[in-house]
């Protein structure tokens, strides 16, 4: 475990957002900050982890665990789910802020893609 992960988990761990409907760009999902929910997808973490060059942790859940928030060691933030990988923002309150007025979040393109 790193710094950036502990402090959110001890700031925000268990904070949880019971949101939906329309956003100010995507449709707005709950989601919960809760590490326990990722630790089942080490594997997936660890990939994404060495495409991106740093190292990954859990950090919740969005959708009732449709889609894995992760957070790296500069205190990144990302989604993971069936349909790709997406920044949220490049520290929990900017990703927190993403989620709740439903911005749209970036895409992570593979070298294939980019």
């Amino acid at each position: 475990m790193f710094p950036a992960a502990v402090e959110v988990w001890a700031e925000f761990g268990g904070l949880a957002f019971d949101l939906g409907g329309p956003g100010r760009q995507v449709a707005r999902s709950p989601f919960l900050l809760d590490p326990l929910c990722g630790l089942h997808q080490p594997r997936t973490l660890l990939d994404l982890g060495r495409a991106l060059g740093t190292q990954l942790a859990p950090l919740g859940e969005e959708a009732y665990g449709q889609a894995l928030l992760a957070i790296d060691e500069e205190g990144r933030v990302y989604s993971l789910d069936h349909t790709g990988e997406w920044f949220l923002g490049h520290g929990i309150d900017q990703a927190i802020t993403a989620l709740v007025l439903g911005t749209a979040p970036q895409r992570l393109l593979t070298a294939e893609e980019g």
